[in-house]
This record gives C-alpha cells, sequence and structure tokens, in this order.
C-alpha cells in the first residue's frame, strides 16, 4: 500500500484472497516474428545491446491452434507491447526487495524492466509504467496521470520545473529543479505518480470498452479497496467464431516485478491465452476475479 494522501491511500491497494493453486508448466513457444515492432531503442530502460528480438511476448508466444492475432497499427500502443522484452523461460517472479514472490505457479513469463526497490510499482502502476514507458518512446510530452485527488499531472510541467506537494488531502504546485526530459527523470516523475495514484484513480482515466472488442492495450481494472489493475498484452481471435484469447500481464501486492500471467484452469490447448467470453459473467485470473464489464481503455 502506498502511504501518502491518507486515508486516500486506503482507496490504492490491490488486495486480494488466494485463488486456488496449479503445478501446470507454463506453455511458451519460440517463433520467428512475422511483422517488424518498434526498435529496441523503444524501451528505453534496457541496457544497451539489451534487446533480444528472440526473447518478446510475440516470439514467445505463438496464438493457440485456430487463432490468429489481430492487426495492430505500426507505432502504437499494442504494437509496443507486442514487443515487450521478456526474461529467460524459467525466471522467478521477485519482489521490490529481491525476495521470491510467495506463489511462483501463476506466471508464464517475466517482464524484462525494473520494479525498482521501493514498493512502489504495484497492479495499477504496473499499467501507468507501461503506457508512460510507450508514450515516452513515441513523444514524452504525451505523458500524464491523474492521482487520486484527481489532479493532473503532466511529465513536461514536472521536468520544466513544476512539481508538486501534498498538504492534507490538497495537492499544490510546487517548484523543482528544472532538468532534461530523460528517462531518469521520467522515473523519477513515476515514482511520484506511484505513491499519489492507484487503481482508483487509473480506473478513471479510462474510458469502458466491451469486452467482445478488447484489444491489445486494454485494461481490465477495479477502483479502489482492494482493487486490481491487469493490462491485455496481446489478443487472438478465432476467425470461425470471432472468440477472442488474450495475453494478461500484471504486477501485484507487494510491487514485484511484472509478469505474464498463466492460464491455471487451461485444459483447452489455450495455453497463457485466457478465454474473454462475453457471454460469462466473470473473467478470471490467477490472484483476481473480474466483471465482464470491466474492461476500459486508454
Amino acid at each position: 500500500m502506498h502511504y501518502a494522501l491518507w486515508p486516500l491511500a486506503l482507496l490504492l491497494a490491490c488486495t486480494a484472497a488466494p485463488a486456488e493453486t496449479s503445478t501446470e508448466t507454463p506453455v511458451e513457444t519460440a517463433s520467428t516474428p512475422a511483422e517488424t515492432g518498434p526498435q529496441p531503442a523503444a524501451y528505453a530502460w534496457l541496457p544497451a545491446n539489451g534487446y533480444n528480438p528472440r526473447q518478446t511476448v510475440q516470439a514467445r508466444f505463438a496464438p493457440p491452434a485456430g487463432y490468429q492475432r489481430v492487426p495492430v497499427a505500426a507505432g502504437s500502443f499494442g504494437q509496443w507491447l507486442r514487443y515487450l522484452p521478456l526474461l529467460p523461460v524459467g525466471t522467478p517472479v521477485k519482489l521490490h526487495n529481491g525476495q521470491l514472490k510467495d506463489r511462483q505457479d501463476v506466471h508464464a513469463a517475466v517482464l524484462h524492466i525494473d520494479v525498482g526497490p521501493r514498493d512502489l510499482q504495484q497492479c495499477a502502476d504496473a499499467v501507468i509504467r507501461l503506457r508512460a514507458e510507450y508514450q515516452f518512446s513515441q513523444q514524452p510530452e504525451q505523458v500524464h496521470f491523474h492521482l487520486t485527488s484527481g489532479d493532473d499531472i503532466r511529465f513536461q510541467d514536472w521536468y520544466s520545473g513544476t512539481g508538486f506537494r501534498v498538504v492534507g488531502d490538497a495537492v499544490q504546485p510546487a517548484p523543482r529543479p528544472a532538468e532534461a526530459p530523460t528517462h531518469a527523470s521520467l522515473r523519477r516523475y513515476l515514482d511520484q505518480i506511484f505513491t499519489y495514484a492507484g487503481t482508483l484513480s487509473l480506473s478513471k482515466e479510462l474510458r469502458p470498452v466491451p469486452l467482445a472488442q478488447v484489444q491489445p492495450g486494454d485494461v481490465l481494472i477495479r477502483g479502489g479497496s482492494p482493487g486490481h489493475a491487469v493490462l491485455v498484452l496481446d489478443v487472438a481471435v478465432q476467425p470461425t467464431t470471432g472468440r477472442r484469447v488474450a495475453l494478461l500481464a500484471q504486477s501485484y501486492m507487494p510491487a514485484q516485478q511484472m509478469h505474464v500471467l498463466k492460464n491455471v484452469w487451461d485444459n483447452t490447448g489455450l495455453g497463457a491465452w485466457f478465454l474473454l467470453d462475453p457471454a460469462a459473467s466473470q473473467v478470471s485470473t490467477p490472484e483476481w476475479t473480474f466483471r465482464t464489464n470491466e474492461l476500459k481503455r486508454f
């Protein structure tokens, strides 16, 4: 939990009752990318020469038999997510302090992106982080997020010398040293956003979309306490039926490495993909169950 802006911070938690466990082995398939993705520089947190095109969401997770990936526009958030870098097969999920996550049975892969040393990058924060990184790779001036208080904090204002301070439950502009819009300054900005934002604020920023129209970059989200957010990394469709399946990613509490979720209940050959059925009453993930009307879009 984030402790600032109390009692508003009570709305930020990502908690849930334990879900059933599984010993099923994650299914990952290596394949040659069928399209040209973003340049490695689009993933600015990686070290030099740290991008491996064979260790990406697109390369490691082929659609289930009979399904095809949905088209995504070049330069879109969906395409950027499709080529996110992954850590090697078998990598465990670690917490922000380096300890292992209690449950190691719920992930099919770990994203190759830092979690930071503090207990900040939790569920909604992970979604914010990836959206901000995408926007930073396109145009840094696009980056902005609302705090739980409703205040809109723009990265451009932040690096230009206008930060904010919290007095009680009020957020006030505050001067800060101006700096270049580097990736390091983006991370400092995001740590402040993570501290004062959460599922409630993020859910208000997004617009509802029908589950039948799910696209890469959409978010399954429930705002509040408890609340949770899961990002749709990729989507595939079965042409004959229109059925859609999705790859999902999350962080959780405590702050932990973002990971591709494993479909722990699958016995139909979907592997890590989740069937998103608009006719169902809910969407079950290993550590949270969403209602089918809780899909939203940036």
